[in-house]
């Protein structure tokens, strides 16, 4: 299986928080470091009046009145024509992220007009304690979340895009990067607007009790009670595949976590289905069929149907707690 992140580090963080907390700020639950928090704080609300207009400039030309130095690291990997979700990361030269407001730019070529602002607000990763794995509170890299832009994107074939970030200094850093865009028709995997194709996802039954046939997250997550084809058209589902254990993006785990604190809050109004990736748990032997016939080769990726049948979000790649909430909520 492809990977789905340019940067397969970028963003295990989920297992590095403070303690649990009552409100409803994800910053919180981040590590009690005030820089930390304030920083990424700040990167959660970037203003568009913040970055300047193209007025004509080409990226390239663009791209020269930014601070150069850092690396755009793509957390997700699908894109169509029309509109998107940009997922990424902005990572320094010593590997650390940085977090400020942020927004992209977009062109065909560097040498083409430049489109945007599109404001690029940082996500957090983290959960309150009682929802992280194993696999998450042993992690001690610095990622704590992710960028996301919604752009639109008139044609298919290659994008170039420059990210811009401001820093400490109020200056604006600049990151290159490439995407590959398909046409509608090209794009295999069901998209928001239709139907959920009615698929069977393993169950604790299915499994005959033994829950570590159809979980690799330590400790198991409880997702796992519905078969995907018995509700769907019946009630709201968030399906996710994902592995925790074995993903090859190595952002499931911290996606799983969320999925498992989404459900704490949403559990009564949706259901939450897990479904693991691997054949036996074992990455030579392929994919699970529920992956199959979703049409996926990457992980994770959640899809959040409606009562009717309909897909109401579909995301790939890191997503972070704001980002699976508003998924949630569209499928309500």
């Amino acid at each position: 299986m492809k990977r789905v992140l340019a940067l397969g580090l970028l963003l295990l963080v989920a297992g590095c928080g403070g303690g649990d907390t009552k409100n409803d700020d994800p910053v919180q639950t981040l590590p009690n470091d005030a820089k930390i928090r304030e920083s990424v704080k700040i990167a959660t609300l970037p203003g568009k009046s913040e970055f300047p207009r193209p007025g004509g400039k080409t990226l390239e030309q663009l791209a020269n009145t930014l601070q150069a130095g850092p690396q755009l690291a793509m957390a997700s990997s699908v894109f169509t024509v029309g509109a998107n979700r940009m997922a990424f990361g902005v990572i320094a030269k010593d590997g650390t992220p940085i977090y400020g407001q942020t927004a992209v730019y977009l062109a065909p070529t560097p040498n083409d007009p430049a489109e945007g602002p599109f404001i690029a607000p940082a996500d957090v990763l983290g959960t309150l304690p009682r929802y992280r794995s194993k696999q998450a509170a042993l992690t001690t890299d610095p990622f704590y979340a992710v960028y996301g832009a919604d752009v639109s994107l008139a044609k298919d074939g290659k994008y170039s895009v420059l990210s811009a970030t401001k820093g400490s200094d109020g200056k604006l850093i600049g990151a290159p990067g490439s995407i590959d865009v398909l046409k509608k028709s090209a794009d295999p995997i069901p998209q928001v607007g239709q139907k959920a194709p009615k698929v069977h996802t393993d169950t604790l039954a299915s499994a005959k009790g033994d829950v570590s046939k159809i979980d690799t997250r330590d400790p198991p997550s409880d997702m796992h009670a519905k078969d995907f084809a018995d509700i769907v058209g019946k009630e709201p589902v968030a399906l996710l595949f994902s592995t925790p254990q074995l993903c090859q993006s190595r952002v499931c785990g911290p996606v799983t976590d969320i999925a498992l604190q989404m459900q704490a809050k949403y559990g009564s109004k949706m259901t939450f289905i897990h479904q693991e990736v691997y054949v036996d748990n074992d990455p030579q032997k392929g994919l699970r069929p529920p992956l199959q016939q979703f049409h996926v080769q990457t992980e994770p990726w959640l899809f959040v149907v409606n009562r009717q049948g309909i897909i109401t979000a579909r995301l790939e790649g890191s997503i972070g707690v704001r980002e699976f909430e508003n998924a949630v909520k569209s499928g309500l």
